[in-house]
This record gives structure tokens, sequence and C-alpha cells, in this order.
């Protein structure tokens, strides 16, 4: 008995020290979560899509609670409701968020480009992407296997003819699509700019007519009809600076391709 009280009275007596050290740890070592933390995080709606350029919901909250002058409007699927909420919580002014539409700047379907290739591999935009950068002629175009469409949290996305498509009804302006498009083709725009260059080709026009019909030949009519100078053709492909974009419709009218449209909510 005095053998087994020998062997058991230290290893207590060692487990009430390192409990004692360990609780005085945990009180020193503490790091203090500021209380408006939790009722922040409350407010956001946990997509953790990055659309507000911090990692994730978490990462936005604690930038709000511990940065003094955080934006409240940088959460774009929340759009004014979430900026609302942060903006009671936290005691500042209400900021307004400028709601974005996912814009696939691509327009070739079926009907304006073919494949190059007989492409067997697995149903996916980047494993195609590793073969000749893709299975159409257009090296710069849409893939159509729908990895955007894959990550969309709220179905906006379509694939129509081997094309993506935004529903913007359902688009929320997360950007997710935008990341997962390994051509790069898919950007987010301000909802109320309408006017939308659906082409990435940078090819010189004649090479660009060769494999899609739709693609921007950089013609630059687009460029000389523009009121307010907004469309400038870069690396021979139409570029819209929604800065000075007056959504006045001149660019799509007079688009040689009609690679630039006017987009609408419907």
């Amino acid at each position: 008995m005095n053998v087994i009280l020998a062997a058991v009275i230290p290893v207590v007596i060692i487990g009430f020290v390192c409990a004692v050290v360990l609780v005085v740890a945990a009180k020193v070592m503490a790091v203090k979560e500021d209380e408006r933390f939790p009722l922040v995080r409350d407010c956001l709606p946990g997509a953790n899509c990055g659309a507000c350029g911090f990692a994730g919901c978490d990462g936005y909250a604690k930038a709000l609670v511990e940065k003094e002058g955080t934006p409240t409007n940088l959460c774009i699927p929340g759009a004014d409701a979430v900026s609302k909420q942060l903006s009671e919580v936290l005691g500042v002014e209400f900021e307004d968020v400028v709601e974005m539409k996912a814009v696939v700047h691509c327009s070739g379907d079926c009907s304006s480009t073919e494949d190059s290739v007989d492409y067997r591999g697995i149903e996916s935009c980047s494993a195609a992407k590793l073969l000749f950068g893709g299975k159409g002629k257009c090296g710069y175009g849409c893939l159509g296997f729908g990895d955007c469409k894959s990550v969309c949290p709220n179905d906006a996305v379509v694939i129509e003819n081997g094309l993506a498509k935004i529903c913007r009804p359902y688009c929320v302006g997360c950007g997710l699509c935008a990341k997962a498009c390994p051509n790069s083709l898919i950007s987010l725009v301000p909802e109320v700019k309408t006017a939308a260059v659906l082409c990435s080709n940078k090819d010189k026009g004649a090479v660009t007519r060769k494999v899609c019909t739709s693609g921007c030949i950089g013609c630059r009519k687009c460029e000389k009809v523009c009121p307010s100078q907004a469309i400038k053709v870069i690396d021979n492909v139409a570029v819209i600076d929604y800065d000075k974009c007056e959504n006045c419709g001149a660019c799509a009218e007079n688009c040689t391709t009609k690679c630039i449209e006017i987009l609408n909510n419907m």
C-alpha cells in the first residue's frame, strides 16, 4: 500500500502544479477579444468570398474592430443592408455600397467559334487549360467547363452553347467566379454601368477574326464615338474605364463585330 501511495502522490502533485501553471498562463497570456467582434461578425453574411479585400468574413470583422477607419461598405454581397448594420454596431456614419456584377468578357459561343482539338480529359476549365491552353481555337476565350459555375453560391452562372453567362439578378458580386476562371475572363463591374466588352483576345484583328467572328478586332470605332473617352483599345482589345463611362451606349451601337453589349438585369 505504501508503495502505491509513494507512486501516486508525486503524480498527483505534479498534475496539480501543471494545472496551476496552465491556469496562470491562460490568464496572463490571454488575448483579449474586442467585445464588438462577435456583433460585427454576425452582421456579415459568411460567404468568405474575399470581395472585401480581407481573408474572409473573420478577417474583415477583425479589421473593422481593430483598425480605425476601415470602411463599412466593403461587403459587396451584403450590399447596403450589411453596411447599415455595421455602421450601427460600430457607431460610425453609414457608407453606401457600390453594388457589383460579374461580367464574362467573352462572347465566343458555339456559333462564333469552334474547337481546335477533341478534348476528352477532365471536365474542368483548369484541366483543359493545361492542354494547349484549352480546346478552342481562341486561346483567350471561355473554356466552357463551368469552373465558375461550380463555385457560384447563388446559381448566377450558367453554361450555354459552351459559354459561361451571368444571370445578373442572381449575382451578388462576390467575385468567386472571377477567381476560378483560369483565363481571367471574368471581372466585377459596377451594377449601374451597363456597357461591357465581351472579348479578351489580344491578337491583331485579322488573327482574332479567324478564330472567332464575335471577337474584338481593334478597329477603334468605339474609341472614336465615345463622348467621354471612356473606352480605349489596349493590346488590340477594347477596354472600358468605368470611372468615365456615362452609359450612353454609343460604343455598342457602333461596334463592328457587336462584341460590346449593353447589359441589363433581366
